[in-house]
């Protein structure tokens, strides 16, 4: 016998609004408070030690976290009221930032900067715990998204959560570098540690509007990646979906690991952090501009326009060592950033059964970011001891500089040139393969997206995994 599916927007659209815009205001608070840390620690690592191969180290192991847990948070989303999940997410990312307060105390920040001690090392890891587990939120409320919005404005709805990641970007750009320049690594993690536990007692006053999930039977256990792959293969496209996204974020890597070295190349700490400030303004203009006009009929095609712009950008933005040139093509960067993010968002909303979109967001989240990781792994050792010193030596700079011109960061800028190029050519193909077609023609046929039938839990207690429903009151 098949379980009565309703809309829940037909249960009440009111609670619907009312925790959506909840659910936003706190991942605007939780997204600044882990950005917070994380710009934090790159700037502190890379001040202290001008080591380009840390910062590359430390930003690929954040991707490699999130590759290695995304699927385990999707089944958890999938098994568990989005409201409940969210909780883990802010005690669980308290806790972390708590135990790096801890090592901040018992060791001198000569003991914590030594690459070669293994105290470094905890360190970091401890605070890029407490980031990554911000992913196991960020799944949940792409699926809160299906849940509380209609179809037709989920496009948008996704356009407003770019917008609060930019908000939350500027912010955090501004003031890690503001905190790390003037109040010190201490005083950083006080201020995050504070903030994380503020959208704890937040969370307890929003209440989402949900039915409990109903146990999928064919699940697998805590990691379903069975399940996962079938949702995926239902959707034809979809996979390859994944794997462009997959390859943008091998080409995003180069970025991530020399974004912040060429930045503070060219600026001081707190400088750079406003200089990030304006650029991720462009977040705000890109995410605003897709809540207001949505992403047009076929959002696939517009993603990859707009890769294809975000390619010849970040090809050119670096080919002289101009601030006025690095901080504009930023903004234009980060201002296609949402559109990219919301069409494959939106295509996967639709597309995927809302009980299984958990698993399919975090599977494509584990891809995707273990994409990333690979490229900056590489990229910074490679930039560091081979592309940098070429670009300095004579050879370099004769074969080089009528492109590039001159200065300290010529071998940074070479990277991401090519970078550019092969993001270009890859969205361009793209367009001619049969996934393509496939995909586009699910969406513009997929049926009305169903939810579940169940209470109106608007006014329930917190549901926290683990606890029977007898003592959650």
């Amino acid at each position: 016998m098949s379980v009565p599916m309703i809309s829940v927007f037909r249960m009440d659209r009111t609670a619907a609004r009312r925790a959506f815009a909840g659910v936003l205001v706190n991942t605007l608070i939780a997204n600044v408070t882990t950005s917070f840390l994380w710009f934090a620690l790159t700037f502190w690592v890379y001040i202290e030690t001008q080591s380009v191969l840390a910062t590359g180290i430390i930003g690929g192991a954040y991707m490699l976290f999130v590759a290695l847990f995304a699927m385990v948070f999707g089944t958890v989303v999938d098994r568990h009221r989005k409201h409940a999940v969210m909780l883990l997410s802010s005690v669980v990312s308290a806790v972390a930032f708590g135990a790096a307060g801890v090592l901040y105390l018992f060791f001198t920040e000569a003991q914590l900067l030594d690459l070669g001690a293994p105290w470094f090392w905890v360190f970091a890891g401890i605070i890029l715990l407490g980031g990554v587990i911000e992913q196991l939120r960020n799944i949940a409320l792409s699926t809160t998204v299906t849940l509380l919005i209609d179809e037709e404005k989920r496009a948008n709805a996704n356009g407003l959560v770019g917008t609060v990641q930019g908000i939350a970007f500027l912010v955090t750009s501004v003031f890690s570098g503001l905190s790390i320049g003037f109040l010190g690594m201490g005083w950083t993690l006080v201020i995050a540690i504070f903030f994380m536990g503020v959208t704890f007692v937040h969370l307890l006053f929003i209440r989402i509007p949900e039915a409990e999930p109903v146990p999928d039977p064919n699940s697998s256990g805590a990691l379903d990646f069975r399940g996962s792959v079938q949702a995926i293969r239902m959707a034809p496209g979809l996979f390859a979906l994944i794997i462009f996204s997959t390859f943008n974020n091998l080409i995003g890597g180069v970025y991530m690991a020399l974004m912040d070295p060429y930045g503070l190349t060219l600026f001081n700490a707190q400088l750079w952090g406003i200089a990030l400030a304006f650029a991720s303004t462009g977040f705000l203009i890109g995410g605003a501009l897709v809540a207001k006009f949505g992403l047009g009929k076929r959002p696939v095609r517009t993603m990859l326009l707009v890769v294809i712009a975000m390619g010849l950008l970040g090809g050119v933005f670096m080919l002289r060592e101009w601030w006025p040139l690095y901080v504009v093509g930023m903004w234009f960067y980060m201002m296609l950033v949402p559109p990219v993010e919301a069409a494959e968002q939106t295509v996967i909303q639709k597309v995927v059964p809302f009980q299984r979109q958990g698993r399919v967001f975090g599977t494509a989240a584990a891809v995707e970011a273990s994409a990333a990781p690979v490229t900056a792994f590489l990229i910074a050792p490679i930039a560091e001891f081979l592309i940098i010193p070429y670009m300095d030596s004579s050879a370099g700079r004769q074969r080089w500089g009528w492109l590039l011109g001159e200065g300290d960061a010529r071998g940074i800028a070479l990277v991401c040139l090519f970078a550019g190029l092969i993001m270009v050519v890859a969205a361009g193909l793209a367009f001619f393969t049969r996934s393509y077609r496939k995909l586009t023609l699910l969406y513009e046929n997929a049926p009305e997206q169903q939810i579940p039938d169940g209470p109106d839990t608007a006014d329930a207690p917190p549901v926290v995994p683990g606890v029977p429903p007898e003592r959650r009151d």
